[in-house]
């Protein structure tokens, strides 16, 4: 019975991998990669000598069926993305259903746990965490209004994921939606320049304005 395994890598610090997942990557025939120029960083730090394989959003069915192909032949792979659990706001999400589909219980699927943003983010927050809702990326046009009044109706903390090129904009949507919640705004997690910062749409937005270099990095926005 071949194994397929969903392995999470850090999402900034290197020292967050765990070792089973070390473990995993190093006993399996190939590792699925997002990327394998970012995947290739981790697997020299940690003397992992297995091939790699691309699987990204743009990947064709061709190359799910070589996917399939060795999984018939009783390999075993692992999955991950470039950062955090794989098929979490992530193109492997279809292939372990695809995986499913075909082989139903013959072939494992076998996650082995680790960092993802929107939970590390939301565990040093400071806002309420007993109930939440994560949208993954918003919609870049249509739909995003749409999501900006649900947020602002909800009772319960919302999280979302967020670019540099659109973290101002995003807080004039909340300005203009939810002037009044509280909202934090977590930026290059587990990095060097690790920053949480929380306040009103408003006070986020002058301080951004205010600190250039604040708009770089990836954003993980929480809206209590």
């Amino acid at each position: 019975m071949s194994k397929f395994y969903i392995v999470a890598t850090p999402i900034g610090n290197m020292g967050d991998i765990t070792f089973r997942a070390v473990e995993v990557l190093k006993s399996v025939n190939l590792i699925l990669c997002e990327d394998t120029r970012e995947t290739k960083k981790i697997l020299q730090k940690y003397d992992i000598h297995i091939p790699t394989m691309s699987y990204h959003a743009q990947s064709k069915l061709a190359k799910v069926e070589k996917i399939f192909e060795f999984l018939e032949e009783g390999k075993n792979l692992a999955l991950v993305s470039d950062a955090g659990t794989p098929t979490i706001s992530d193109p492997g999400a279809m292939l372990i259903s695809k995986i499913k589909e075909r082989f139903d219980d013959a072939v494992l699927v076998i996650p082995i746990p680790g960092p993802t943003a929107f939970v590390v983010a939301l565990s040093a927050s400071g806002l309420p965490t007993n109930e939440f809702t994560f949208l993954g990326f918003l919609p870049h046009k249509k739909g995003r209004e749409t999501l900006f009044k649900e947020i602002a109706e909800a009772k319960r903390t919302m999280i979302f994921y967020e670019s540099p090129h659109r973290i101002l904009k995003t807080l004039e949507s909340l300005q203009k939606f939810c002037p009044n919640k509280k909202i934090c705004i977590a930026r290059e997690l587990t990095k060097i320049y690790e920053e949480f910062k929380t306040g009103s749409p408003i006070e986020l937005l002058e301080y951004l304005n205010q600190n250039l270099v604040k708009q770089k990095g990836e954003f993980v926005v929480l809206v209590a």
